[in-house]
């Protein structure tokens, strides 16, 4: 997990060109999404972490956003966990 407070705006950019950030998520909230969800776009930075993987997010307690990945919602609001 990264922090978005902690990484300036070309290190962002430059890790999600390397694969090292593939989603980003909402640390007060617990939820995490596609990078071009409209609903992580509107999220403060210091709220802001950003993911490699699927797994991570969910290891790390986080949920899949309903908006963007509403497959993975259903799933988990259904009660099935993929680690």
């Amino acid at each position: 997990m990264v922090l978005h407070s902690d990484t300036d705006k070309k290190e962002v950019l430059n890790m999600i060109r390397k694969g090292e950030i593939v989603l980003g998520g909402n640390k007060r909230l617990k939820i995490y999404g596609t990078l071009g969800c409209a609903s992580g776009k509107r999220m403060k930075r210091e709220n802001r972490v950003f993911f490699k993987s699927d797994t991570e997010a969910r290891k790390m307690g986080f949920r899949p956003c309903g908006h963007c990945m509403k497959e993975a919602y259903k799933q988990w609001k259904d009660g099935f966990v993929q680690l």
